[in-house]
């Protein structure tokens, strides 16, 4: 196996949402989050199995046969809000109609001697006013598309109901309720539909392993299926999924990450989970059975939030460090071509040509001091968009970010 395989390899168990593995579980199983961690800048790279959540549903490509390699020179967006003075942000950030909708800063909370929860504070744009405000109420938070409205779980999971908050009140305007016990939301590509994936028990919940001293998710989900609800109305059907597999397999029982979220495709045709078996993805139909990897969805990867480009053509690829010490892959959705672009984690496209990253300074040896920066395919040069995340990964008050596209 090449250096770069073990590389890559190793980088996978970074994902966000879900809380860090417990101490000595490296070499069995780690429990990954839903939004990756931090890539690592190294060459040290220890194998591991990666149990993975589900990413964001993203566009399916055309035809690809066009040629799409980016040329020179750094594109300009029409409107750019930044405040590299600011970490955590207080005012809003948003590149061409790509806003940053939100963070949330993540704590372990202990309930009791055995018992503790891996618990989300978010901090909500109100895009009247265009500041931050804390919103402790919610353990979830989905912003549609247009960041105008949020799809919201109460404190207590699995939750009876789903909230739509209106982000410029800041109030619940309607409530769904729900006949099975929900965890986790996400928005389709349109935000008409809402994914919803049920659980029997809380899929935050963390357990310390014998002799650890360290709390970590535990190797088994409670999950039981996902309900796919249009919004205006709020109807849907409930569709069961074995922890094996589909509703068709006889499975049960099968190792997996607590949280493992289901996502609609941008078609809306099926929803699909991340895997720790190549190609990174299971795809299921509407009635819970497997299905073949659709047409288009060969390069995408589930630990690389920004997915694929607005046009479909392109897909943001993970880690490449060549042309620069901190740098990713995007690659042609059709022939998978790879090009080189600035940035160390893809987080969310600004049109067809830009991505917002995370990203270090220049002569930073900390992999972990990074701040959101504005990459362009073709070029060099970045453009700060937020102060720098201080401590490591994994550590109390490093905020996580939530996009929303125009």
């Amino acid at each position: 196996m090449k250096v770069d395989d073990i590389v890559r390899d190793a980088l996978r168990e970074q994902a966000a949402e879900q809380p860090p593995v417990a101490g000595g579980f490296a070499d069995r199983v780690l429990a990954v989050r839903r939004r990756r961690r931090t890539r690592r800048i190294t060459a040290a790279a220890v194998t591991v199995v990666a149990v993975v959540a589900v990413g964001v549903a993203v566009p399916l490509l055309d035809s690809g046969k066009e040629d799409v390699r980016p040329s020179g020179g750094i594109v300009t967006p029409k409107k750019v809000e930044s405040h590299p003075d600011q970490s955590p942000p207080r005012d809003r950030i948003s590149v061409g109609g790509t806003t940053m909708a939100g963070y949330f800063v993540p704590e372990n909370v202990v309930k009791s001697a055995d018992s503790a929860v891996y618990e989300r504070t978010y901090h909500l744009l109100n895009p009247s006013t265009g500041k931050y405000a804390e919103a402790a109420d919610w353990s979830w938070v989905a912003v549609a598309p247009g960041g105008k409205t949020a799809a919201v779980l109460e404190r207590d999971l699995p939750a009876s109901r789903i909230g739509l908050l209106d982000l410029s009140t800041g109030k619940v305007e309607r409530w769904i309720e729900v006949d099975h016990g929900v965890g986790g939301l996400a928005f389709s590509s349109d935000g008409r539909r809402l994914v919803a994936t049920t659980y029997r028990e809380n899929p935050d919940r963390l357990v310390k392993a014998e002799g650890d001293e360290e709390w970590g998710g535990p190797f088994t989900s409670s999950r039981t299926g996902f309900l796919v609800l249009d919004v205006a109305s709020g109807d849907g059907e409930w569709t069961e999924v074995r922890l094996g597999g589909g509703s068709d397999d006889s499975m049960g029982g099968t190792m997996m990450n607590s949280r493992q979220d289901f996502a609609l495709t941008a078609d809306g045709r099926y929803v699909w989970e991340g895997s720790p078996m190549e190609p990174g993805y299971v795809f299921y139909d509407l009635s819970g059975r497997k299905v073949p990897v659709p047409a288009g969805e060969k390069y995408l990867s589930w630990f690389v939030d920004a997915g694929r480009s607005p046009d479909g053509r392109l897909v943001a690829g993970d880690f490449a460090g060549r042309k620069w010490k901190t740098s990713s892959w995007v690659l042609d959705a059709g022939t998978g071509e790879k090009t080189e672009v600035r940035g160390q984690q893809l987080l969310a496209w600004v049109g067809n040509k830009q991505l917002i990253a995370w990203d270090i300074g220049e002569n930073d040896k900390n992999e972990f001091h990074q701040r959101l920066v504005l990459v362009t395919l073709g070029s060099d040069k970045e453009v700060p968009l937020s102060g720098f995340r201080e401590g490591n990964d994994g550590d109390a008050g490093r905020w996580e970010p939530l996009f929303a596209q125009p």
